[in-house]
């Protein structure tokens, strides 16, 4: 009898093609990396300033993407930024800092995107005369669709002072939330960000400094009422700081409309104020 079977020989076995991996996302800039939870200042006990009333931010302020732009307030001090796209993935960055007539702060950043990488390089404040100057240098590596890994060196040098600091941090991305860690000689900085729904995200931040012997922990939340054309946000911290801004769009006009007021029980400050956005 033959093969009933009819097996064919293992040679003639159909091959099976190799799996195809998607490529790695750019993880994207180091200073991105708590932007989902980012409220206030860097452990200040100050509440968030102006800039929370732009509508274009979610739970926090997130890059700038305007390639020049400049605040002048009432008392002749000015903040301005220039950013250049130099090639396809390389871009230049100055920002200028002053108070009244004297200058607070000079920057100059150069970053570079690969497909799966960000290295930046950034001179604050350098000063040939006074042979002062800060070096920072940042890498984050995507290791896999969720995992992203990477360092920071600060070089900080000035006449009689002079050392540098390492951080290392880490990212993980799932689908509704994301969790962020830094860890350095310097202090320690976790964020987590949860995405409820389509409506309702909320983030809790700690920031803790070893120099300054001083942790912060905050936490916020951003509601969208999309029937109503409204979002609303708010920040509470341990230094007894609260915050809340209300946007409300006006369609069929192109504007929004934000109101926001912050209070510090630890300073007792207060602030308040509104913006319209056209576009």
């Amino acid at each position: 009898m033959g093969n009933t079977l009819g097996l064919a020989p293992m040679g003639a076995l159909p091959r099976r093609s190799p799996r195809r991996e998607d490529p790695l996302p750019n993880p994207g800039s180091f200073d991105e990396l708590h932007r989902l939870c980012k409220g206030g200042s860097h452990g200040a006990p100050e509440c968030p300033g102006p800039a929370w009333l732009s509508p274009a931010c979610g739970l926090c302020r997130g890059l700038a993407t305007q390639p020049h732009r400049g605040d002048w307030d009432s008392s002749g001090s000015l903040n301005a930024q220039v950013l250049l796209l130099l090639a396809e993935r390389l871009r230049a960055k100055a920002v200028f800092q002053t108070q009244q007539s004297k200058f607070l702060t000079w920057q100059f950043d150069s970053e570079y995107r690969g497909d799966d990488y960000t290295a930046t390089l950034t001179l604050g404040n350098p000063d040939l005369i006074g042979e002062s100057v800060i070096v920072v240098a940042h890498f984050l590596q995507s290791l896999t669709q969720r995992l992203v890994l990477g360092g920071e060196l600060v070089y900080h040098r000035r006449p009689g002072e002079e050392g540098a600091i390492l951080t290392l941090a880490g990212k993980y991305s799932a689908v509704r939330w994301v969790a962020t860690l830094n860890v350095g000689s310097g202090g320690a900085h976790a964020s987590y960000y949860h995405r409820a729904n389509e409506q309702v995200q909320v983030g809790v931040e700690l920031e803790a400094n070893t120099r300054l012997q001083d942790t912060t922990f905050s936490f916020g939340y951003h509601l969208t009422l999309p029937q109503a054309n409204m979002a609303f946000k708010g920040v509470v911290d341990s230094n007894w700081c609260v915050g809340a801004v209300l946007e409300k769009k006006m369609p069929p006009l192109p504007v929004t409309l934000a109101l926001g007021a912050f209070l510090n029980h630890w300073r007792n400050r207060f602030h308040c104020g509104f913006s319209v956005t056209v576009g």
